[in-house]
């Protein structure tokens, strides 16, 4: 598979042989990736070929599913995050998530955004911090006058960005998103994607998206995943999104952007 990533960019996270299973089911086949920092990585395909897996490797979530193992060395900064000595609760802190379904605390705005930081210790002005946050995820001007409110009490879009502000407090150096707009109206996606634009100066983000459109129009490089007669995913394509947009250099990848299946 042809790595197409341009040889000025700075490599935050590079995955060898990556394989993950869950019980003899393997998931993720063979996967070689680097990701460049302070950009925006797209992870497209169809259902089942792995997408979500590979996100949840860059933080050891599938750790939490007790089948599940991992095979192969996925490096942050140079470390191997699956090394023995490496607390995950580590790599959490430096790799946050963004899920696809909004999910804030039954606590009020404010709680939400310092949980994080106050678990983690954090022993700056809380009131800053949570100011910071929620202007990095363009929601301060919203929310501003309603902090005591429950985060329950906002609409989707903006308990979407609610949750990018309690994952940007903590401060991570990349951001996971799983189809992060896929639950939203078309006004609230376009708010996500411009945030999105927004965050890659500070943040280096992945996101999973079934949306041709979004990946082409958010992301700087698309990696482009497909399944095996076994139904493991593997990796076909992955590149500068512009050129994998305009010039694939696999058929399949041409035929699933043109939406000959998937």
């Amino acid at each position: 598979m042809e790595n197409r990533m341009k040889t000025n960019e700075s490599v935050v996270i590079d995955v060898k042989d990556l394989n993950v299973y869950y019980g003899a089911f393997r998931a993720v086949k063979d996967v070689s990736i680097t990701i460049p920092q302070n950009k925006i990585t797209a992870f497209i395909g169809p259902s089942g070929c792995g997408k979500s897996t590979m996100l949840r490797s860059f933080n050891r979530m599938n750790e939490l599913v007790p089948s599940a193992r991992v095979h192969g060395n996925i490096t942050l900064d140079g470390v191997n995050i699956y090394d023995p000595d490496i607390d995950p609760v580590m790599v959490r802190r430096k790799v946050g998530m963004v899920f696809q379904k909004p999910n804030p605390f039954p606590k009020s705005i404010y709680e939400n955004v310092a949980w994080g930081a106050q678990i983690n210790g954090y022993k700056g002005n809380m009131d800053d911090l949570v100011e910071e946050s929620l202007r990095q995820a363009a929601l301060w001007d919203e929310v501003k006058d309603k902090l005591n409110q429950s985060g329950l009490s906002l609409s989707g879009g903006q308990q979407q960005r609610l949750c990018i502000a309690r994952t940007i407090a903590v401060k991570p150096e990349i951001i996971l998103m799983d189809e992060p707009a896929s639950a939203l109206d078309p006004i609230a996606t376009l708010r996500i994607e411009e945030l999105m634009e927004k965050l890659s100066e500070d943040y280096t983000i992945i996101v999973v998206t079934h949306n041709m459109q979004q990946a082409a129009r958010v992301s700087h490089y698309t990696a482009f995943f497909n399944m095996d007669e076994d139904r493991a995913g593997y990796l076909v394509e992955y590149g500068d999104t512009s050129a994998m947009f305009t010039n694939p250099s696999k058929k399949l990848t041409q035929d699933y952007i043109t939406g000959r299946f998937g």
